[in-house]
């Protein structure tokens, strides 16, 4: 048996996690909204059409944040089209997905339906066939009080209160060729920029994120974001990052490593922001909004020009394993172990597309393998996270050369409690994992939790959405400042550490 061992130390700070790295992601897109979020005629269906048994799993997935309302969705969306009444909004061909819109949601119901869920809107603009006057008057519609022509439509549309939406984007992946409205880097600088001040000048207290590269791969990837930051440092807050991870052919181990992969990108545009910041001679610091990322099997998407029209079409409804699990439990330690830079994450995307929930039309809604770990870990890594540095068996990679095969990261609450979030690689022996916590010596006692299975391809369905859950592992005791535990083969693990 492998053996690993680490430190938990409260002196070892990284940071205190911005609940907002646990967002997720709602676009027109496939089935995430209608049929996902929103479907009038099924059973659990409230009065505004939302379905209820969605809902539910939504809110103990535990999103603070729900990005809107995209995605490549929104370089070709017209707002306007989806508020007012229902019978009154057009039908328009979107051709970001080759998919029709029916634009029975808008920003009017998706920000109401998303504080009901316990989440704020993160509202994305469209910079690709729009610019300006139509961001600016979207921030006077959302969030003026009254007394103006946008403000003044919102209310007689029903909503006499602000909406206050306070996170917005400047548009999504500009630097991709895919992207309706594609733009070099010097020209979405300089709409970024013009729009961002004029959203300002509409309310000052919003915070904006303007777009990096749309992935590390793009040839464009670090001069983007420089040449970005030169127009925009002291107008936005954040720089956006995206990353799909999947596995290629029987490279398992490869795909395994994602996070080391995921820690390299968000060490790379740390940098390029901080060179910004010195050359521009700034104040302040950009931070980060990884604000997609996933599994997605893109190897099996055919392409959006292979499409069919269609009104509310299946695509890349990804059914994920105990590996894709395990996968996704990495890149939250990695999103995590950036904490003081990664402010805010959006798992791409909530329902359906690519997504920890599934729904059928008329049919049920349950939990994907993947919803395991991006549930517990929200609910229980709010604190400080603590910096712990593994020590123990690595194993090669083909894709990131050698890695640790236990990777991990601990988050100390308000109460004390401590959580240490790990997962194994290696794909057919568990670790024995030795934590030393002698720095906390009011810890006594915990439980030991973990997503694994000995079919590491199982997966939960419309007929078994059980087939994979959390299994409690152990109960752990603190003894003599060290708690030892056993982290199954490929798995991901949770072990909670109370005091007495």
């Amino acid at each position: 048996m492998h053996h690993a061992a680490l430190t938990i130390d409260p002196a070892f700070r990284v940071g205190d996690v911005d609940p907002r790295l646990y967002g997720s992601f709602v676009e027109h897109m496939g089935r995430c909204v209608y049929t996902g979020i929103f479907e009038p005629r099924h059973e659990s269906a409230d009065d505004d059409g939302f379905r209820g048994d969605v809902a539910a799993l939504v809110r103990e997935l535990g999103t603070p944040v729900l990005r809107y309302p995209g995605g490549n969705f929104v370089s070709g969306y017209t707002w306007e089209d989806g508020i007012g009444p229902r019978e009154n909004r057009p039908t328009r061909l979107d051709l970001a997905w080759r998919s029709v819109e029916t634009n029975e949601i808008g920003v009017d119901e998706f920000t109401t339906w998303a504080r009901r869920m316990g989440s704020e809107p993160m509202m994305a603009v469209n910079l690709g066939t729009r610019g300006i006057d139509a961001a600016r008057n979207l921030v006077e519609y959302a969030n003026h009080p009254g007394g103006t022509y946008w403000s003044d439509l919102r209310r007689g549309n029903g909503f006499a209160e602000p909406h206050g939406i306070r996170l917005w984007c400047l548009g999504n992946e500009m630097d991709g060729p895919w992207q309706i409205g594609h733009k070099t880097a010097t020209e979405y600088a300089r709409l970024a920029a013009e729009t961002a001040k004029a959203m300002r000048r509409m309310d000052p207290t919003i915070e904006l994120v303007v777009c990096g590269s749309s992935h590390q791969r793009m040839p464009t990837f670090g001069d983007w974001e420089a040449t970005v930051l030169r127009e925009t440092y002291d107008l936005v807050d954040y720089v956006s990052l995206h990353s799909y991870y999947e596995q290629r052919g029987d490279d398992r181990g490869s795909f395994l490593a994602s996070g080391a992969n995921m820690d390299r990108f968000i060490e790379s545009v740390i940098a390029t922001c901080d060179h910004a910041r010195g050359v521009g001679q700034h104040r302040k610091r950009i931070n980060l909004s990884f604000d997609e990322w996933n599994v997605w099997y893109q190897s099996r998407f055919p392409g959006e020009d292979n499409l069919d029209w269609g009104e509310r079409p299946r695509l890349i409804e990804d059914q994920y394993s105990v590996v894709d699990a395990v996968v996704v439990g990495s890149l939250l330690i990695s999103l995590l172990r950036h904490a003081d830079r990664v402010r805010i994450a959006c798992l791409a995307q909530l329902v359906n597309v690519i997504a920890p929930i599934r729904s059928e039309p008329g049919g049920p809604a349950w939990r994907q393998t993947t919803f395991h770990p991006f549930a517990l870990t929200s609910r229980h890594g709010r604190g400080t996270v603590l910096r712990v540095e593994p020590t123990g068996p690595t194993y090669e990679t083909s894709w990131m050369g050698e890695v640790p095969v236990v990777d991990a990261t601990a988050v100390r609450d308000e109460s004390g409690v401590v959580t240490l979030f790990a997962v194994n690689r290696d794909q057919h022996e568990p670790v024995t994992l030795t934590v030393d916590v002698r720095s906390l010596p009011t810890l006594v006692t915990g439980e030991h939790v973990g997503v694994f299975d000995t079919d590491p391809e199982a997966t939960n369905t419309a007929g078994h959405p059980d087939r994979v859950t959390p299994t409690r592992v152990a109960d752990v005791k603190v003894a003599d400042g060290t708690v030892t535990a056993v982290l199954p083969a490929l798995s991901w693990n949770m072990i909670q550490l109370r005091t007495g």
